[in-house]
């Protein structure tokens, strides 16, 4: 592993104050506010300013399409994750619009990519159903064919975003005779149209998520993307780009792993634990510098972990690391943050309730392990049937 730090130039050094300055203009103490509050992880004032600035065009480009070189990209993301830029929604959109350029008609490339870049237009996921939990193959909701549109009708849950999104991607169920991987079709759904309704949800840490219901919900058929009952191949990649299965750049100058985002939430809770430690002099009792020291470890070995190995480390350490934090501070780190007299600033008490959304998002640390069993260490797959009881010889 090389840790040399890059040598920035002097236009990529001006280029890092040029971002700073924006952000700090823009994602304001109100702003994150706002979004605490709302739990939305979006603001529209400023996606449309990251859109208008260019930055959204560039981050969503590869280098050769006139996108930022990889070092200004590196400085771009570690820039918008220390200012705190609600960013959910964008990442969704994101990884939706590269499936419209990829399976979409260049009549709809041309409805959506731009106001993509404009920040416009956002796309959400519509994969999880009430009953369907993480096997998105086992979609019910039903798409049938009526002449050019397609009817449908269903629901979706956790459709993060879809109140502040103009189109949602849509896996639907054309045949429900075949096999799960080959009965899926997956659509781009404006979420104007009639027959769909949004109703909001809270989780534990305050974050917002949708159920969405589709009730006779009539779609031209120019919104379908890739071959009818061929939507795997479309849902593919978005979907390995979600579990962080995807390769890593050979420059290194990408995470390297995903959750990154969520993890700094749990190294700043571990820093202010141990400034609560160190001020109030607990530091000095031998046992709670070994928790404070296996936290920090558990987090850097987190940080260091790759692909979907760091999904799921990083994951499970939030869930064993910020329970910890919690019992060495004492009752005051329940309190949540900009709460008066929050010990550590509700760092603790906010990765605490956050850790057990960060080990379901596009699916849970058991399906992640059962991957990593099957595919990397070559277990098989695992077996659910119950115990064979024999019979008394």
């Amino acid at each position: 592993m090389d840790f040399s730090q890059p040598q920035l130039t002097d236009d990529d050094l001006a280029f890092r104050e040029e971002v700073r300055a924006f952000l700090a203009t823009h994602v304001t103490e109100d702003v994150k506010r706002r979004d605490r509050e709302t739990g939305d992880n979006f603001d529209e004032v400023v996606h449309l300013a990251l859109g208008a600035a260019g930055y959204l065009e560039a981050e969503w480009k590869t280098e050769a399409d006139g996108g930022f070189p990889r070092v200004r990209r590196r400085i771009w993301e570690l820039e918008k994750r220390r200012a705190h830029v609600p960013w959910v929604t964008w990442g969704t959109t994101a990884m939706v619009a590269r499936s419209v350029a990829s399976f979409g008609s260049p009549e709809l490339c041309e409805e959506i990519l731009p106001g993509v870049f404009s920040g416009h237009i956002r796309l959400c996921l519509g994969y999880t159903e009430p009953e369907g939990g993480s096997d998105v193959a086992t979609c019910k909701t039903r798409a049938v064919r009526d002449g050019d549109s397609w009817v449908i009708n269903g629901s979706k849950m956790f459709t993060t975003g879809a109140h502040n999104c103009q189109y949602v991607f849509l896996i639907t169920n054309t045949d429900p005779d075949a096999r799960k991987h080959q009965s899926l079709t997956m659509f781009l759904v404006p979420l104007n149209t009639p027959g769909i309704e949004i109703q909001g949800l809270r989780t534990v840490d305050g974050d917002r998520t949708n159920i969405v219901y589709y009730s006779d919900v009539r779609v031209d058929d120019k919104y379908r993307l890739g071959e009818v009952n061929g939507g795997w191949t479309v849902l593919r990649e978005p979907l390995n780009v979600e579990h962080g299965a995807v390769d890593a750049n050979p420059d290194g100058l990408q995470d390297v792993s995903i959750m990154m985002h969520q993890a700094n939430f749990m190294a700043v809770a571990v820093d202010k634990a141990g400034e609560v430690a160190g001020r109030s002099g607990s530091i000095a009792d031998r046992s709670v510098a070994y928790r404070l020291g296996r936290a920090a470890a558990r987090v850097e070995a987190s940080l260091s972990a790759p692909s979907i190995f760091g999904r799921v480390a990083l994951a499970q350490a939030m869930r064993d690391v910020s329970p910890d934090l919690m019992d060495l501070l004492g009752s005051a780190s329940a309190l949540p943050i900009d709460t008066d007299g929050a010990i550590d600033g509700g760092a603790s008490d906010y990765v605490f309730r956050f850790a057990p959304l960060v080990g379901i998002y596009g699916g849970t640390l058991e399906v992640f392990r059962n991957m990593i069993a099957q595919y990397v260490l070559g277990l098989g797959k695992p077996n659910y049937s119950p115990p064979v009881v024999k019979a008394p010889s």
